[in-house]
């Protein structure tokens, strides 16, 4: 086993907040990542598996068990049994803004989307990642898992995985276990082989949020060139001379809610209809068929309202900060907490209880944190 002399979690994570636990490992092979974790869960070891550390809060005790640090590298190009496309295979340690600059360079559509998302490949299915229109669930094919109940590795179609807004089987959402433990060792996605020539930019969300119309044509180089310059702007891509960049990302997801909620709240705050399924299987029992079948039930589409707007309104502005914190939100982004300078992870914690509680008290609702968290409570 390839032990590490302990580092600080603030070292390992862009909120820069964590002690330092009390072992460590390092895996840079994908047989040296199964062989440590089969070790570590057979003597009953607990255990933190880390990779890019973006999407993280751990707290200022020590972590009592092993950090595994994933540095798995490798990108494999394969052949897909659909015409006009192809998969890439990506270790789970590989850094995925990488990943998808090698798609853009390759002339492979459907992840570009996403330039500038810190963190690593295998941590992308957890939370089913996304921006600006795209999401992984539109690209990946299976994951390979090593699975924490039998120490086998196993390779899972995407569709097992119940992928949603931010979310999987794999991941621990705050309060809940994951309902799936097991690890990402590899992802494959499928994309599309379009060239590096302008062509249709597709969906509204995407050519919205790039000031483009809906006939608009542009190369894969210029919606990434482009997405990284306004994530930039957002504070949103990794800059070790500008504080705001010390965050996960989002802390809050935006709400999904019942559209009768929706109308409860003041019509200036942004939202956008979560698709439903217009074709619904009906199942009637042979035994109950009595020749008529019942028209399907209406419903209305849930709906994604926007959490920056909810805490902006609730009176807290960019560049928030309690008295005395280090903690901030940041100057760019209402979502983004930040780590001002030496900002504990207890200072987070405060900051985003009282970012819930105004939004609770002014709007009704509960806003649920994005990162996972580890020895914090909110």
């Amino acid at each position: 086993m390839t032990e590490i002399e302990p580092r600080p979690l603030a070292e390992l994570t862009t909120l820069r907040a964590g002690a330092t636990p009390r072992r460590m490992v390092e895996a840079r092979t994908r047989d040296e990542l199964v062989a440590h974790l089969r070790d570590l869960w057979s003597e009953g070891e607990r255990v933190l598996v880390v990779g890019g550390g973006s999407n993280l809060l751990v707290g200022d005790e020590p972590f009592d068990g092993t950090v595994v640090l994933v540095r798995t590298q490798g990108l494999e190009v394969l052949p897909s049994e659909r015409p006009g496309m192809l998969r890439v295979k990506a270790e789970a340690g590989h850094d995925w803004d990488d990943l998808v600059a090698f798609t853009v360079r390759s002339g492979l559509q459907g992840i570009e989307a996403m330039s500038g998302i810190p963190g690593t490949a295998g941590a992308s299915p957890v939370q089913n990642i996304g921006a600006y229109g795209q999401e992984l669930v539109q690209t990946l094919v299976e994951v390979e898992l090593l699975d924490q109940d039998t120490h086998e590795v196993v390779v899972v179609p995407a569709a097992e995985l119940e992928l949603g807004f931010r979310t999987s089987v794999l991941k621990a959402h705050y309060g809940d276990a994951a309902r799936r433990d097991a690890v990402v060792l590899s992802i494959t996605l499928e994309l599309a082989q379009v060239g590096h020539a302008e062509i249709p930019v597709a969906g509204a969300q995407l050519r919205q949020s790039l000031g483009l119309p809906a006939d608009a044509t542009a190369s894969l180089a210029w919606i990434r060139d482009t997405v990284l310059a306004t994530r930039a702007r957002k504070g949103m891509v990794l800059d070790p001379t500008d504080p705001d960049t010390f965050s996960a990302g989002s802390f809050f997801q935006n709400a999904i809610v019942s559209a009768a909620f929706a109308r409860t709240l003041p019509p200036e705050c942004p939202r956008w209809p979560v698709s439903v399924d217009l074709d619904p299987i009906t199942v009637i029992p042979l035994d109950r068929y009595d020749g008529i079948v019942p028209a399907p039930a209406t419903q209305e589409p849930d709906v994604k309202v926007s959490a920056a707007w909810l805490i902006e309104h609730s009176g807290l502005r960019k560049g928030f900060s309690l008295p005395r914190s280090r903690a901030g939100l940041s100057t760019k982004h209402a979502l983004a907490l930040t780590n001002r300078g030496g900002a504990s992870a207890g200072e987070l914690a405060q900051l985003a209880r009282f970012i819930r509680g105004r939004v609770q008290s002014e709007f009704g609702l509960v806003l649920q944190p994005e990162p996972v968290l580890v020895g914090v409570e909110l």
